[in-house]
């Protein structure tokens, strides 16, 4: 077995060995993972955070020992906690690195960091203050970033930055924490999941008082939030059909 780390801002997680293949997730900087497969030009990764799995290009990573991988998957992550930073080089050089990449890694990877960190579990009210640095993020498919973000992208993120826990696709998502019978029973940080028509669960977001809703769908965005689903303000129609309200912290 082989291991790695992201030295790189943020590195496509491809569903097949292609650089024309489907982005489902993003490596951000500082990101810990297994080989699990090698080819000539591409890498099949499982991420240490959530066991996602999908393909890297193979000059888009550093080479770690196992020695090293399993000291640092047992430390509390340290995360940058501004929209966009910086760490620089032995030789100087700037790489810029978006909100929530890990840091543990700098002295392997020989690197500096003098911008503001984030570490373990903060209270549940946080949640919501985290997801502000979010708005307006334009929606991405397999996003990570405040350049670009999925819903459970968005929802992983958030609750990453507070020191918790979130599997990567809201399916998975769905399956963690407590199941709420009402919305009156939630609390603002508390998880929303929608389904389709053929009652697969697609999109997740995250409850705010007043029965308001942030979420990433065109955008990350505020709406209202109802025993439907969520109404969109701007449209004036319900665009997401509620499945179930889950309390992970």
């Amino acid at each position: 077995m082989q291991y790695g780390i992201c030295n790189l801002s943020i590195v496509p997680l491809r569903i097949e060995a292609s650089d024309t293949s489907e982005l489902v997730s993003q490596v951000l900087y500082g990101d810990l993972f297994k080989i699990i497969e090698m080819r000539k030009s591409w890498c099949k990764i499982r991420l240490a955070f959530d066991k996602y799995e999908g393909w890297i290009d193979t000059k888009q990573f550093f080479e770690i020992t196992k020695e090293d991988y399993d000291t640092l998957i047992v430390e509390t992550p340290k995360l940058s906690s501004d929209l966009i930073e910086f760490v620089e080089d032995s030789n100087k050089q700037l790489y810029t690195i978006p909100l929530g990449s890990q840091l543990n890694g700098l002295s392997l990877l020989q690197h500096t960091f003098d911008g503001t960190i984030t570490e373990g579990e903060k209270e549940k009210h946080n949640l919501i203050t985290t997801a502000f640095n979010y708005l307006n993020t334009p929606y991405l498919w397999g996003g990570k970033t405040p350049f670009g973000i999925d819903c459970s992208g968005f929802t992983q993120m958030v609750y990453k930055m507070n020191g918790y826990k979130l599997l990567r696709d809201a399916s998975q998502q769905a399956t963690q924490g407590e199941a709420l019978s009402f919305i009156e029973e939630s609390e603002p940080g508390d998880l929303a999941f929608f389904d389709n028509a053929e009652g697969i669960i697609t999109h997740v977001g995250i409850i705010m008082k007043d029965n308001y809703i942030i979420h990433a769908h065109g955008k990350v965005r505020i709406d209202r939030l109802d025993h439907s689903g969520i109404y969109n303000v701007d449209k004036r129609t319900h665009t997401h059909k509620l499945r179930v309200i889950k309390k992970i912290v």
